[in-house]
Parts: C-alpha cells; structure tokens; sequence
C-alpha cells in the first residue's frame, strides 16, 4: 500500500502538491521526499531486519502528514472535490493507521 502511494507522487506530483498547506515550503520537494519515503519505508517492511524501524518510520510519517489532513478539511482548493464526510473520515483514519503500524513492532 505504502509502495503504491509512494509511485503515485511520481505519476502525478501535481495532486500532491495542491493538497499541501501554503506554509510549507518547498513543495515539489516534499512531495518527492514523501514519495520515496513511502516506497523506502513500504520494501523495508519486507525484511525483519528493518521491520521494526521502518513501521516507527510510518508512524512519523504519518504524524507529519496530519497537517495536509486539516488542510484537505478546511481548503475548498486541497479538498480535491472530496466530501466533506470522508476529509472528516480521513483523519481518524491515520490514527487507526498508526496503531495497526504500532501493533507489528516486535518485542
């Protein structure tokens, strides 16, 4: 899953960017940096090696992507069309991400 989005900032920076808050800097750096973090952090998990690593990994990335969520939410512009329902939805969600990432690291 976590490949699979990290491959879509490269086959369409462009939603990705528009979805981001003016504050941040560097957008098509983000952008780029998000996209190979997912891919990295996605193929780490295959390994046990990196296993547990790269699930804190997700879980700060998805800590860092809960600003563009409110975002999304508030943003007629970076709610991409989406219903105002399923923005809501989305943010509960990284945190339901963030537990089931957290219940795989091995003790």
């Amino acid at each position: 899953m976590y490949m699979i989005a990290g491959i879509m900032h490269f086959i369409r920076p462009q939603m990705y960017m528009r979805i981001l808050p003016g504050y941040l800097p560097g957008h098509r750096y983000l952008v780029i940096f998000s996209g190979l973090a997912e891919i990295i952090l996605g193929i780490a998990l295959y390994f046990s090696e990196t296993q547990d690593l790269a699930i804190y990994g997700i879980i700060a990335m998805l800590t860092f992507f809960l600003p563009v969520h409110f975002h999304m939410l508030f943003n007629k512009r970076a709610s991409t069309g989406q219903p105002k329902w399923m923005l809501i939805w989305r943010i509960p969600l990284q945190f339901g991400l963030m537990y089931w990432a957290y219940i795989y690291l091995q003790y």
